[in-house]
């Protein structure tokens, strides 16, 4: 059982949460001692055991032996729902290949409740994780994501940041995305909650002047239609007069995106042209 747990007021978990944890054979944890002291605030006695991204693989077949045998086990993370940014994920596909029943304890979410309070457009949304930790790649990770909405993508994104990382990868994202809406959230359900909103430019200045501390969410709105339109509107005069694959070769060079996303873009309006025709 996938149980949520608290991302920092231990009031929000939930009567089946406590249920869960209170009735587990084991608790499978990211640290013990982290979930020990949550346990040990709730006055629950369990086994607990660790699983993380270094023993998942080797703790595996164990597990499964014991969901065999008919032991109840719970799977928690450090804070908030498991699997979303932390392990588990190949556990669960292993029980679910042989067949064993896997359910869930929904609960708080980071991501989910910065989205609602970030005010910016709610649906399509696109969470990411966490950013790249080193400037290249993380460059690298925003520029195919600048690519794939300059072919069509329109969601707000969303990342976990660590604060000593938050200025430059506000940075980043002003370079790649451009200055536009944005927020911060931290320490979300905690004494000293904050919600930052504001251009990027806004955010960076204001953080480069604070220093952030605690739990962080970053969040990103979506795209103009501007970008999108530009693209089309070239992919559209060069399939005027060049095949699919030419048109799109001819307009990734031009604009520097990507061949496959360029491609992939011009087949979705060249289809779409042939359907109206």
């Amino acid at each position: 059982m996938l149980v949520s747990t608290p991302i920092g007021n231990l009031g929000d978990l939930t009567i089946r949460a406590r249920q869960a944890l209170e009735r587990a054979d084991l608790i499978l944890c990211e640290d013990t001692r982290h979930t020990g002291t949550l346990l040990s605030a709730l006055g629950i006695r369990a086994r607990t055991e660790a699983l993380h991204d270094h023993n998942e693989d080797a703790r595996i077949p164990a597990i499964l032996a014991r969901l065999r045998q008919g032991q109840t086990i719970s799977l928690v993370s450090d804070a908030g729902t498991p699997l979303v940014s932390d392990p588990g994920y190949r556990l669960v596909r292993a029980a679910i290949a042989e067949g064993l029943h896997v359910t869930a304890v929904p609960g708080p979410n980071a991501a989910m409740m910065a989205l609602t309070l970030s005010g910016l457009p709610p649906l399509p949304f696109l969470f990411l994780g966490f950013p790249p930790q080193k400037k290249a790649a993380r460059r690298a990770a925003f520029s195919a994501l600048r690519a794939a909405e300059r072919a069509g993508l329109r969601a707000t994104l969303i990342w976990h940041e660590a604060p000593h990382r938050l200025c430059e990868t506000l940075l980043d994202l002003r370079e790649i995305f451009g200055d536009r809406s944005a927020a911060v959230a931290r320490e979300l359900t905690k004494r000293f909650e904050t919600v930052e909103r504001g251009a990027v430019s806004e955010l960076e200045a204001r953080f480069a002047a604070h220093a952030p501390r605690g739990e962080i969410t970053l969040l990103l709105g979506p795209a103009d239609d501007e970008d999108v339109e530009d693209l089309d509107g070239r992919l559209r005069r060069a399939l005027e007069r060049e095949s699919v694959k030419d048109a799109a070769a001819l307009v990734a060079q031009a604009t520097g995106l990507p061949r496959k996303v360029v491609y992939g873009r011009a087949l979705e309006l060249s289809r779409k042209d042939e359907r109206e025709e």
